[in-house]
């Protein structure tokens, strides 16, 4: 199920599993009940313990507290507390960004805050995409666009029959051009929309703050692929509230395309005409901020400098979503204190030496292990 910017998606039609309880009967057919707090006796629910005898003309002592030695035969009975159970993806790569597939349980380690943490199961991710597609859309920026606007047809045509994408852009605001949909050529008729720019501001923060809130309803697992210049012109938020709320968003990853290093390369050739509005330092914190929205939510941010490199990036995302790990895990501290958590994500060898990878000529090469920077131990974390 996707959630896209402008609309309120409904949930993806799921097989519902009836999650009625059954009430325990007894012999007769009838629900069985708790037995009176002074019942006793040879075989009644108290086991062998029964209630003693009155003396005749005495009164009857005050019970004795429980101690672990009187309750000794009676059934164990314990509090059970429920921590939060945190779903970490990952994904390993060689510097080159080929997947390394093969990995077990026992090539992770991960920490929180710090401190080690014991990994309670283990999957390689293999569920259908569930994404939006976000693009700037404004006249200032528009000439930058229009490679990248192509090359997502490519990203488009990687869909499998399972997955699930919606597009939208922004300038001003948000608009929401498909709603979720499994048909690539309703996508391809909303990018064909994409055609004159009617504004030229580029709200970026206001237009991811609210594909995120719109996503929050969504379960399981979400994707953003944001093509943007990372440029935010006239938003009503500030960076910190967009900045806090990728961080308090579960179960999304953000993949940044910028168009910001082609754009800043056209500016030095003398292409002041085209519509760059915005500095060297604008461009360069947009950047960042890119970088910073991608680790948070352990996706990758993307930077070319060449039109020819849009196709190459999309075909990446896709390959990324489609290849991670999945580890789940209940923290050590398990307080919902709304703190945020840094994650580390290590991946080595099963007896703790540096992971080996050799490549088609036997070369040794490089990791690259992308999870998300951290978690807000707010509620309940899926």
């Amino acid at each position: 199920m996707i959630v896209a910017v402008g609309c309120v998606y409904p949930v993806i039609p799921a097989s519902a599993q009836d999650q009625s309880q059954t009430p325990q009967t007894n012999d007769n057919g009838k629900p069985k009940q708790d037995a009176p707090a002074d019942s006793g006796g040879p075989g009644g629910d108290m086991g062998p313990y029964s209630i003693p005898k009155k003396k005749s003309e005495e009164a009857p002592p005050p019970p004795p507290p429980p101690t672990p030695k009187a309750v000794e035969g009676l059934a164990d009975y314990s509090i059970r507390v429920n921590a939060p159970l945190v779903n970490v993806d990952v994904l390993v790569t060689t510097k080159s960004g080929q997947f390394i597939p093969g990995l077990k349980q026992d090539n992770f380690r991960l920490f929180e805050d710090g401190a080690p943490q014991t990994i309670s199961s283990f999957t390689v991710s293999k569920a259908p995409i569930t994404a939006v597609l976000l693009i700037e859309f404004a006249s200032t920026t528009y000439r930058f666009m229009i490679d990248a606007l192509q090359a997502s047809y490519a990203f488009a045509n990687t869909l499998q029959k399972d997955d699930w994408v919606a597009v939208s852009y922004y300038d001003m605001q948000p608009h929401l051009l498909v709603d979720f949909t499994q048909d690539k050529k309703a996508v391809y008729g909303a990018l064909n929309q994409l055609r004159i720019p009617g504004f030229s501001e580029t709200n970026l923060f206001d237009a991811l703050y609210d594909t995120l809130d719109r996503l929050d309803r969504v379960q399981g697992k979400k994707y953003i692929i944001l093509v943007t210049t990372g440029y935010d012109s006239f938003s009503k938020l500030t960076l910190d509230k967009i900045t806090k709320k990728v961080k308090d968003t579960k179960d999304v990853t953000i993949f940044p395309i910028s168009v910001g290093q082609i754009a800043r390369l056209m500016g030095q050739a003398g292409n002041r005409s085209m519509g760059i509005h915005a500095s060297e330092m604008d461009y360069l914190q947009a950047d960042n901020t890119m970088r910073n929205f991608a680790a948070i939510t352990g996706g990758r941010a993307y930077f070319p400098r060449f039109e020819a490199e849009y196709g190459e990036e999309f075909q990446d995302i896709g390959n990324d979503i489609r290849h991670q790990y999945s580890i789940t895990y209940r923290p050590t501290n398990d307080k919902l204190d709304g703190t945020y958590r840094k994650l580390k994500v290590q991946v080595l060898a099963p007896d703790g030496s540096p992971l080996k990878v050799k490549d088609q000529k036997g070369k040794d090469q490089k990791i690259d292990v992308v999870a998300r920077d951290g978690y807000t131990a707010r509620h309940s974390v899926d």
